[in-house]
């Protein structure tokens, strides 16, 4: 009951309890207003006479039966609470409340996820009913966990519910009920959870002849633990507690970035405190955090004991501190990784990685167009060797086309004039890629659909396939009737000149899709356009393979999104690797390179020194973006912020437009990890007053510096040293491939005419006759090999392609409310190789000027609307009026009379 404090946080609280029974019903259903009392009770005359209409309930009820318990309360831990104190954390206790007593738990300090390890003991609690009615409908407990303060009453963090296990004393005490497992319980505080509690209750009906015979015996107390009001503290007994093994837990301590003030001051000696069951592991100390915010000894670790239970694991909580004068200490943030199981390692024997691969090869056939496994007897190999013939540069086997449709083709190649060499740029790529895209959607919607049809026999369903190769057909017809008029049309002094013709082919050429202009662009030349970011690609897994950022909050958790956005005082970048001890001698992993394991698993990873890194960024255009002028448009213009390094392209802004096209690449030379942020803004173009913010895209360059999936020059589907598909990177493909290999300890590469092979991995490749010098051929091959890198025992993982990833635009005053998109994509180069390309022109299309010639030969059928006043003939005065752009730009002939 809330009493007096009412609603709100003064009335979280229980301040009484009452046990009410209430009854509320027609008075001629007055019959039935005790059904839903317990069991028990003695039936005097006026309970007997309630039933009737005239007469009064009875003042009191007597109860007969009565039942003598004792509830065991099995307290083990909590974890996400909400943190009470300015420091973000809580000295949380809890207080346990049945029939009309109550008892508390241990304090333990400063930590969201208390592990009490106790047992709370209420003797001779007097139940009223039956047995039957107990067991059905067993007593309710209640569970408040409040936060202990040194000053003050203790402040409220939620609550919850809970129902014991009711054991009578003529059952056995064994299994399936007994003992029971922990359960976890959600803490509610109003309608907000407040954290999860891990606990179980036991109601144990004591025996009237022997009562230290009808219940198990109680564990021993804690050693050196002892509680002035309450004696010895009681732990949970070992049949309930989880199994515990012994895990060491492996943290990498790589950095701390965008630290905030703390009181004031600024953070200049930090340090990271990692606790988990108990223990807690020390970083060293960032000596200087402005001049490098990188730990200078990189890994450590700990053993402890954990559950074998998933759901039993206890959280693990990260604590930045910060080492300042005098000895103080003073805390910058904190973060609670509730469940341990995504960081759990589960290593993977060699032997095991074989079979597994053995039998998916056995069991998975795959069927596709430009991949052939084929077993040549001819060639040498080793017993464990695959080869997989590739169709060279790319082109599948039945595309393939004889020296006359090649003749055939090219003459088509050239009479076409948007798709000469001359007018192709990268814009041309983008397009081409952007119609495949929308196709390939549309390809999966159509097969879905035609599956989904199969499956039912629905012979309306039909595929797409057909509807395509009918378009085909349909152009090539009407593209050889053009021709046809073309080869008629002769000079005016040969042949009258007529509108037949003409409109015939203005008409067949309005049937030519617009496609099929590109037809000829190739999959070499494509781009991979993703429609979200590249972090929430699946394949790439958000680039955190062994390196991840964990957020730091300080302060009260209110509830309000926005409020507990401003609780984030920085981020700890590092990783944990949670694993049995001892490790198997011959484990694999495609992420971790490991050769000894008993050295730990973080092995072969770079240097966190800082590195000096060119970026290049990449506006391709906005989408979509929220209106920020009173006429329902925007004038956007981008601003790009590198750490302490800012461009601002205010003065090419974009007038009146909500789908703007940049086209623009922004070069800086960065320091990491200094400079890892990068953040892009758009902003609205005011001329009067400040312009406003439209929304902002964050992305985290050092993640994807150090990835393994190399998303810091996407490779493109062909190489070329010239035209708009020139290759971007500084290294060729051949010495990316050789990096690769070198970093993973793998065999090779071995690069041979048409034959590639790395381990027992060979890839063949067939040759179309027509290739360049051996040199550019080993690249193309090598290429090739890179974008089947997931293939490859020991990497199986993917390469990031050349890209254009679309990232939705958001607003700090507004979390949550995309407030449009933007289509970029950022390229990264150490400045210790060798110096890339100049940057890829991305500069939009400028229009060029052309003059319009309308020729008005006849016209035909034109309804005439006058009459002649002699001779009644109709006739009219008709000229011909038309424009391009709109009425305003309308032009006319001169009036042709009668």
């Amino acid at each position: 009951m809330a009493g007096k404090k009412g609603d709100g946080p003064g009335g979280w609280t229980i301040q009484a309890k009452l046990q009410v029974y209430l009854w509320l019903g027609l008075t001629k259903h007055k019959k039935h207003f005790l059904k839903g009392l317990p069991k028990g009770y003695d039936s005097s005359i006026e309970i007997r006479n309630a039933e009737k209409l005239q007469s009064a309930p009875p003042s009191f009820i007597r109860y007969s039966e009565k039942q003598v318990f004792e509830l065991r309360c099995h307290m083990y831990q909590a974890r996400s609470l909400i943190g009470s104190d300015s420091s973000g954390l809580s000295d949380p206790f809890a207080r346990v409340l049945f029939s009309d007593q109550s008892q508390t738990t241990q304090v333990i300090d400063e930590t969201l996820s208390p592990t009490w390890d106790e047992m709370l003991l209420f003797n001779d609690v007097l139940v009223y009913g039956n047995k039957e009615d107990i067991r059905e409908d067993p007593p309710i407990i209640v569970v408040e966990i409040f936060d202990q303060d040194k000053v003050g009453k203790s402040e409220f963090i939620g609550r919850t519910i809970a129902r014991p296990h009711v054991k009578f004393s003529d059952e056995p005490y064994c299994k399936p009920e007994f003992p029971p497992s922990l359960e976890w319980y959600d803490i509610f505080r109003g309608s907000e959870q407040a954290g999860e509690l891990l606990a179980t209750f036991e109601l144990l009906q004591l025996s009237e002849s022997d009562e230290k015979g009808a219940v198990p015996d109680l564990p021993k107390p804690k050693e050196n633990v002892w509680r002035s009001d309450r004696g010895p503290i009681l732990p949970v007994p070992a049949v309930i507690r989880p199994t515990l093994s012994k895990y060491r837990i492996e943290v990498l301590f790589w950095g701390l970035r965008e630290l905030k003030r703390v009181h004031l001051m600024t953070v200049d000696r930090p340090r990271v405190d990692i606790e988990c069951a108990g223990h807690v592991l020390q970083s060293s100390i960032i000596l200087n955090y402005k001049k490098n915010p990188n730990f200078s000894t990189p890994v450590k670790h700990f053993d402890v004991e954990l559950p074998d239970q998933e759901m039993y694991c206890p959280p693990l909580t990260i604590r930045v501190m910060d080492c300042r004068s005098f000895g103080r200490f003073t805390l910058v943030g904190t973060h609670v990784i509730n469940s341990l199981q995504k960081y759990v390692f589960r290593p993977l024997t060699k032997k095991e990685s074989n079979m597994s691969r053995y039998s998916s090869n056995q069991m998975l056939m795959v069927q596709t167009d430009d991949v052939i496994i084929d077993i040549d007897g001819a060639s040498p190999m080793a017993p464990k060797e695959t080869l997989i013939i590739l169709d060279f540069g790319g082109k599948q086997k039945k595309d393939q086309k004889t020296e006359a449709n090649k003749k055939k083709k090219n003459q088509t190649e050239e009479e076409n004039i948007d798709d000469d060499e001359e007018n192709k740029d990268w814009w041309t790529r983008y397009f081409a890629s952007y119609e495949a895209m929308i196709k390939e959607k549309s390809q999966v919607t159509t097969d879905s659909v035609s599956s989904l049809g199969a499956v039912n026999g629905d012979a309306n369903v039909l595929s797409d396939d057909g509807a395509e190769e009918l378009s085909l057909k349909e152009t090539r017809k009407v593209e050889k009737e053009i021709q046809r008029l073309e080869n008629q049309h002769q000079p005016p002094q040969q042949q009258k000149r007529t509108l037949k013709g003409t409109s015939t082919a203005v008409r067949l050429a309005q049937r030519l899709s617009p496609k099929s202009h590109r037809k000829l662009m190739t999959d070499e030349s494509l781009i991979k356009i993703y429609s979200c970011e590249l972090e929430n690609v699946i394949d790439f897994g958000g680039f955190k393979e062994w390196l991840h950022s964990f957020e730091l909050y300080r302060g009260k958790r209110t509830g309000d999104e926005l409020e507990d956005q401003n609780r984030i005082v920085g981020v700890f970048k590092g990783s944990l690797k949670v694993y049995k001890t001892p490790l198997p001698k011959d484990i694999q992993d495609p992420y971790l390179n490991i050769t000894d394991p008993q050295a730990g698993l973080f092995q072969g990873l770079p240097s966190n020194e800082p590195i000096h890194v060119l970026v290049r960024v990449y506006i391709v255009k906005a989408t979509d973006l929220h209106p920020a002028d009173l006429n329902g448009k925007a004038d956007p213009y981008i601003v790009i912020n590198l750490g302490s390094k800012k461009t601002n392209d205010k003065e090419n802004y974009i007038s009146k437009q909500l789908n703007p096209v940049f086209g623009k690449c922004f070069e800086f030379e960065a320091t990491f990890p200094q400079d890892s942020l990068l953040n892009v803004q758009i902003y609205d173009w005011d001329l009067l007053g400040s312009d406003d913010l439209i929304g902002e895209t964050k992305i985290d360059l050092e993640n994807r510096f150090y990835s393994r999936h190399r998303p810091t020059c996407g490779l493109a589907q062909k190489y070329a040293t010239s035209g708009p598909n020139q290759w971007r990177d500084p290294l060729k493909p051949t010495q990316i491939l050789a990096k690769l290999c070198k970093d993973l300890k793998l065999d090779g590469p071995y690069i041979m005419h048409n034959r590639i092979r790395i381990g027992g991995k060979a890839f063949t490749f067939q040759a179309d006759g027509d290739t360049d010098a051996e040199k550019l051929h080993e690249e193309h091959m090598a290429l090739a090999v890179l974008h089947r890198w997931h293939e490859i025992p020991r990497a199986e993982y993917k390469l990031v392609p050349e890209h254009v990833e679309t990232r939705p635009l958001y607003h700090p005053d507004k979390p949550g409310i995309e407030q449009g998109k933007l289509e970029m994509w950022v390229d990264m180069f150490a400045m210790d190789m060798p110096l890339p390309k100049p940057p890829t022109d991305i500069s939009p299309r400028k229009p060029n000027s052309y003059e319009l010639r309308v020729i008005i030969w006849n016209t035909d059928d034109v309804v005439l609307e006058d009459d002649a006043f002699f001779t009644g003939e109709k006739m009219s005065d008709i000229y011909v009026k038309g424009w391009l752009k709109g009425p305003e730009d309308t032009q006319c002939t001169d009036i042709h009379y009668r």
